[in-house]
């Protein structure tokens, strides 16, 4: 039985979650093994994620780089196939560049930005990261923002 429902995970827990790269992964990985084991019920993440993820993956430090098509092949079986990837459909990009103009979102903030919109417009009830200020803005529309970590403690009390 599902113990979460609709979770959006950013790149953050994608890359430690599947990606060992030492004790900073462990709560993702559970994050990801609760998926896995359907106690999750309807996760979500963002195509940019996806691209995110394959980018870092790739790039990261010789001892932790995947090479591309083990990065597919983890996008394909660990994401891919179980968590609903969305994102912005065409007519609301200028609308959300506009808005993020209007807040001054500057640089690759402009990223985080995509991403939480993405987040807000899926319908998810919750966004799960490791980097909680980047999406502090979606507060304001009643979604939580949850460390990986916070993620995995509440998984644990609804067992």
């Amino acid at each position: 039985m599902a113990v979460a429902s609709r979770p959006f995970f950013d790149t953050s827990v994608l890359l430690a979650g599947l990606v060992d790269v030492g004790p900073a992964s462990h709560p993702a990985q559970q994050a990801m093994d609760a998926v896995a084991e359907g106690r999750v019920e309807g996760p979500c993440t963002a195509w940019h994620c996806c691209l995110e993820f394959y980018a870092v993956a790739t790039r990261l430090p010789p001892e932790f780089r995947l090479r591309p098509v083990d990065a597919l092949r983890l996008l394909e079986s660990e994401v891919l196939a179980r968590f609903d990837v969305q994102q912005l459909p065409a007519s609301a990009c200028g609308e959300f560049l506009r808005g993020a103009a209007r807040d001054g979102s500057a640089g690759g903030a402009i990223y985080d930005a995509h991403i939480a919109e993405v987040a807000f417009r899926s319908g998810a009830r919750m966004l799960v990261t490791d980097n909680r200020r980047h999406f502090t803005s979606l507060l304001r529309h009643g979604l939580r923002v949850l460390t990986t970590a916070e993620f995995v403690e509440e998984l644990r009390k609804r067992r």
